[in-house]
């Protein structure tokens, strides 16, 4: 009687350990990789630095021309000198970054929620409702989007930030949309599915309060991995001309400035903060995702 007393309070002390959460997997994978780690606190440490520097800064008075400091040079008067029309890059480069960033993120929430909108829809009910939306898809991937979103761009007259975001989430939202259905067609098919349906339960229920959670993981990493994306392609095509208008800075824009091959070779402080700013950018948030990643594949194999 007395071992089976010394058991039962082992056994409680001792209890069994339970399968950890989402959000330890993924803290334990950070902190296993240092670089990772130390890229997300400097990404957000940068990102918050940005948006709160860019409430201080007057963008009327910033771009305004002055002739007189054409090229100014790094000094007392522009910390990170000036471009050809006399205005401070500093202040282009914390404007430029935050409308980038800012880009970037409303693109991947718009495309993030109709892609996965569309992909659970359609790997949960499949059939007629599958076939319709996956040829939509097909045609959305076959075609050049980046040419298409280039013309757009052209033939929309005074077009502005909000514009640019809904022209270029229309045509980037069939590759969430294709992902997410893929996970969603061998979701489906799992027995606490079948058990759900058995029970009655709605199938709106099912997607977004069962399946829905179990996807979590696929849809961090491929929300961030879009992120590191869309800064690419608001950056580069303001750097080709069909970015964001020429009164707005961007990244790409001061970038471009590279094709000159004088400025390239003399004026290195006009295009060089906002390309190592890009780099550090790009990298870090690949960085991040790959964490991320691991972090999904090892709590799919933990269960």
């Amino acid at each position: 009687m007395k071992e089976q007393t010394e058991n039962v309070v082992i056994q409680s002390e001792h209890p069994e350990s339970s399968p950890p959460t989402g959000f330890q997997v993924i803290m334990r994978e950070f902190k296993k990789d240092k670089l990772a780690m130390f890229s997300l606190i400097a990404l957000v440490v940068v990102i918050v630095g940005i948006f709160i520097w860019s409430l201080l800064i007057d963008q009327q008075e910033m771009m305004r021309v002055s002739l007189r400091d054409k090229f100014a040079e790094p000094g007392d008067k522009f910390l990170l000198g000036a471009d050809q029309g006399g205005r401070d890059i500093l202040g282009q480069l914390i404007i430029g970054a935050r409308n980038s960033i800012a880009i970037a993120m409303a693109v991947t929430l718009l495309t993030g929620v109709v892609g996965i909108m569309i992909g659970l829809t359609t790997g949960y009910f499949g059939g007629w409702i599958d076939n319709i939306f996956m040829r939509i898809i097909d045609f959305f991937i076959t075609i050049p989007s980046l040419m298409i979103i280039i013309v757009f761009v052209t033939i929309v007259p005074k077009y502005n930030i909000p514009i640019f975001i809904l022209i270029v989430s229309v045509f980037l939202w069939p590759g969430t949309a294709r992902l997410i259905r893929s996970k969603a067609l061998s979701e489906s098919r799992r027995d606490y599915i079948n058990a759900s349906k058995t029970m009655g339960t709605s199938d709106a229920a099912i997607i977004f309060k069962k399946m829905m959670p179990n996807l979590s993981s696929i849809l961090i990493v491929e929300l961030t991995l879009n992120f590191a994306g869309n800064v690419g392609i608001e950056t580069g095509l303001s750097f080709l001309g069909f970015g964001l208008p020429p009164s707005t800075p961007s990244l790409g824009t001061l970038v471009s400035y590279a094709v000159n091959p004088l400025v390239l070779k003399e004026m290195w402080w006009v295009w060089l903060p906002a390309s190592l700013l890009i780099l550090f950018l790009m990298l870090g948030i690949n960085y991040v995702g790959q964490a991320i990643r691991r972090s999904a594949d090892a709590k799919q194999r933990l269960g």
